[in-house]
């Protein structure tokens, strides 16, 4: 089980909800805190979730999620609602580079994704599903690419390789039928052979005999 189905695992569906995505960031810029119980600064990895109520009406928020080292647990830290998010900025419309901040009510983070990929397909999956789920007012997308604000390209393709693979899957299958009738044909054939060939045989036999 990859670690992003753990998460939805162990922290959202215990609460009946569904994690759409996750990204793994850690901070650009150090808070400066005296002292942690759990051994230092930055001793532990980091995810930005967005997750969905399976109730309705739906309710999204966003939830920092830690793991700390020699655990192979996750603990839910700070969590918002969608409507507390104000501002995602993705630093740098015209090129692809990790880093992007959140602005919520209350907080303001700057973070580094594990990569570029994986922070376009974050904010691209939160824009579509701001769209679909915000009626009132909406956060503002700023510096972000015009590819993953126009349209669910990412969201189609992955759509797109599951139909793929399932006609793959399907084709196969076929195939593997079509095989397998003529390997039992086949079989019939061997079949009827070795008893035409044990009656002849056994006739032989008893001609011999008398």
């Amino acid at each position: 089980m990859s670690v992003k189905s753990l998460i939805n695992k162990e922290v959202f569906s215990p609460h009946d909800e569904k994690m759409l995505v996750a990204c793994q960031v850690k901070r650009r810029t150090k808070k400066k805190i005296p002292f942690l119980a759990t051994g230092g600064q930055g001793d532990y990895t980091t995810f930005i979730c967005l997750a969905v109520t399976n109730k309705k009406p739906a309710h999204l928020s966003i939830t920092k999620v830690k793991q700390f080292p020699g655990s192979s647990s996750f603990v839910k830290r700070s969590q918002w609602s969608i409507d507390q998010l104000r501002q995602i900025n993705g630093i740098d419309s015209n090129k692809d580079c990790p880093e992007f901040d959140l602005l919520f009510d209350t907080a303001f983070d700057q973070w580094v994704a594990s990569s570029s990929g994986e922070k376009c397909t974050f904010i691209q999956i939160l824009h579509h599903t701001c769209q679909r789920y915000c009626s009132a007012r909406k956060p503002d997308f700023l510096n972000c690419h015009s590819k993953l604000l126009g349209g669910n390209s990412i969201l189609h393709s992955a759509a797109d390789s599951v139909t793929s693979a399932v006609q793959k899957a399907s084709q196969a299958l076929n195939e593997r039928g079509e095989r397998l009738g003529r390997a039992e044909d086949k079989t019939a054939d061997m079949m009827n052979s070795a008893e035409q060939f044990a009656v002849t045989a056994h006739k032989l036999a008893m001609k011999h005999k008398c």
